[in-house]
């Protein structure tokens, strides 16, 4: 095999698929890229049995064949090469000899019939929609991803497709994220699936916020799909029944305030400081008219602060985690928000307070009669 390709290419190339390869394996194939020659092509996969991503470059092939070489090294090689064209080498026993410019490496590869064979997705279904619009979807649901293996459903995003909307949702059990956005060219009848939060967290690093170009997304009977221009990741789908969340979110509101998001992060963050257990104290807050007052007591000290807002909770007194708080705050793109509440055990909903395409619900936390 002798290849021949444009180093930001390969370097591309190689960061996208390396994300699939895990760092240790009993099967050391699985640690590897592997290096298929395709017409005026290279093709480089990566899989972990779990996700697994392929993407193809331009590539003057002199010699066709394939093996495998070390994710890691080629990752770490390929970053710290001279700007030019890159030649790869690959003898049949494979040992490996990539040159660019002045520079020369040698490393040994791996038989390509080590490397397990990638799953196929027979998409029954395909949607389109745009890149940034999908990376934005990611990054304001996937922090409310449960990370507790004992309910293996809830650590994956649900989608849910209808003919002209498509609506992402995850819950961890103390809060919940959902986003909504319509949808063009859908291929798809009304459907819902589960995505992996790992493999969407993957997904989200290979699209940019600033490509308007249509990630495709297939889905298979056990399989889903993204492609993302030249490169393609595949993840299994969780099985299972997801909660019917909209049972979940109240409709109805005692109190509704508007309020900034930004002084409303900077007011929880400046009080939160005091927290230092690894339990996590409870931030109070007390919905005056107009204001909002946050206090927190911790072993470690006490801090209070407090923001304007628009309306009256008659000061009602509600805890809630900080953390969880701040998360979505942070999620939130409008500057103004709807914060809503009924009583001090019902859940926070925060949204935006004018044509806001995403919802955070946070629930509270019981305070004690001293608090």
């Amino acid at each position: 095999m002798k290849i021949i390709c444009e180093k930001q290419d390969l370097l591309t190339a190689v960061s996208s698929v390396s994300r699939a390869a895990p760092s240790k394996s009993p099967i050391p194939a699985l640690e590897g890229i592997l290096f298929e020659t395709r017409e005026d092509a290279l093709k480089l996969s990566a899989t972990d049995s779990k996700i697994g991503i392929y993407t193809v470059i331009d590539a003057n092939v002199r010699e066709s064949g394939e093996a495998v070489l070390p994710a890691r090294f080629m990752n770490d090689l390929v970053r710290r090469l001279p700007d030019g064209m890159v030649s790869i080498q690959i003898d049949d026993d494979f040992r490996t000899s990539i040159r660019c410019g002045k520079t020369e490496v040698h490393v040994m590869g791996m038989d390509p019939e080590d490397f397990p064979e990638m799953d196929k997705v027979n998409a029954l279904q395909k949607i389109q929609i745009p890149e940034k619009i999908l990376k934005n979807m990611i990054n304001q649901t996937i922090f409310a991803v449960s990370t507790s293996e004992s309910r293996p459903l809830y650590t994956g995003v649900l989608f849910e497709v209808e003919p002209e909307d498509l609506t992402m949702v995850a819950i961890d059990g103390y809060r919940l994220a959902k986003r909504s956005e319509q949808l063009e060219n859908s291929q798809m009848v009304p459907c819902s699936f589960i995505i992996p939060g790992v493999s969407l967290n993957e997904v989200e690093k290979l699209c940019s916020s600033d490509r308007t170009d249509p990630v495709e997304i297939a889905l298979g009977e056990k399989h889903a799909s993204f492609s993302v221009g030249n490169t393609v990741l595949i993840t299994r789908r969780l099985e299972g029944e997801f909660l019917n969340y909209r049972k979940s979110i109240p409709t109805n509101f005692r109190y509704e305030l508007i309020a900034e998001r930004e002084e409303l992060m900077n007011v929880i963050d400046r009080v939160s400081l005091v927290i230092k257990d690894k339990q996590g104290s409870p931030v109070k807050m007390i919905v005056g008219e107009d204001s909002l007052e946050f206090f927190c007591t911790t072993s470690f000290g006490h801090a209070e602060d407090s923001c304007l807002c628009e309306g009256n909770g008659d000061g009602m007194k509600i805890g809630f985690n900080d953390r969880y708080f701040m998360d979505a705050l942070k999620a939130a793109s409008e500057e103004k928000l709807r914060i809503s509440m009924n009583t001090p055990s019902s859940p926070i909903i925060i949204e935006a307070a004018e044509g806001g395409k995403y919802l955070y619900m946070v629930l509270p936390v019981r305070l004690r009669e001293s608090d």
